[in-house]
């Protein structure tokens, strides 16, 4: 059985995307967080920042490498996860609950449905 939370949708580069009404709360998965290894610092943007499909939002460090965070939606961001300033581990011990990063206002949330659901996140995993 699969580890993968269903609620959500995930991108090729391993951020999820979990909408409640206009609000998609953003995160890594935990493959991405197990590839990182120890995750030492998180770089989010501020509260009012607008993102953008496509592009970089922020930026995780690990000992083992440096990554963008890549949105699949464009909104404002409403909520970051404060915790991950001082506890960067949260995104390694609890990638999709207490790791998660941001909350962004959608306007539309159409982007989402060219995601991946949990089955076909797995199955390019292990496809790898």
């Amino acid at each position: 059985m699969s580890a993968t939370p269903k609620d959500r949708k995930y991108s090729k580069t391993h951020e999820w995307f979990r909408a409640e009404g206009d609000l998609v709360t953003i995160g890594i998965s935990k493959f991405a967080a197990d590839e990182l290894t120890d995750i030492t610092f998180v770089d989010l943007p501020a509260v009012g920042t607008k993102i953008t499909a496509g592009k970089p939002f922020g930026v995780v460090e690990s000992v083992k490498a440096t990554s963008d965070l890549i949105s699949s939606v464009s909104g404002e961001v409403v909520r970051v996860n404060e915790r991950l300033a001082n506890e960067p581990e949260l995104v390694n011990n609890d990638s999709f609950g207490e790791g998660w990063m941001i909350q962004v206002r959608v306007s539309d949330l159409a982007a989402l449905n060219e995601l991946m659901d949990a089955d076909a996140y797995d199955r390019m995993l292990a496809q790898g």
